[in-house]
């Protein structure tokens, strides 16, 4: 299996160049130092943008993309919307567990609206959009991508 990863960031003040992107890279680093060839996309808050971001990471060879920011309760935060809809099937207890991690830190973390799940050979997780939701998030991830892709490839319970 390629080890191959995708962390998208969803920003519209990264995507024009007015914020530097700190949750990305942070993202990649970790995945990185894990084993994963992981590289950062930055996109709008586009629905369609980040659904192409996703759906071309795919294509790509990309099997575990993690997206960050967009999953707030802003007027502009699309990223579960654009997410949904690519997934077959979703998994919701990664969600769960990512607030729940995230908020015995920083209570605001509950306003996150995240998904997680499947989308064609991937692992697709939408992570809050900062640094510290990336490196707690991570771990957890990292934790269930590979029995995640095993049993998507038929691979039995270890």
């Amino acid at each position: 299996m390629a080890r191959i990863a995708r962390v998208i960031t969803v920003s519209d003040r990264s995507a024009a160049g007015a914020r530097e992107d700190l949750s990305g890279p942070t993202g990649a680093d970790l995945l990185t130092a894990a084993g994963w060839d992981a590289r950062v996309v930055i996109v709008p808050d586009e629905r369609e943008q980040i659904a192409a971001a996703i759906r071309s990471a795919v294509a790509e060879g990309a099997r575990l993309i993690v997206t960050t920011g967009g999953t707030g309760v802003g007027p502009r935060d699309a990223t579960p919307e654009a997410t949904l809809p690519l997934l077959s099937p979703a998994i919701p207890g990664i969600a769960e567990e990512l607030r729940r991690v995230g908020a015995a830190k920083v209570p605001t973390a509950l306003l996150s609206r995240g998904v997680a799940g499947i989308h064609g050979a991937a692992l697709v997780v939408n992570l809050a959009g900062s640094p510290g939701a990336v490196r707690d998030g991570i771990p957890i991830v990292l934790g269930l991508v590979d029995h995640v892709l095993s049993q998507r490839a038929g691979g039995d319970h270890a």
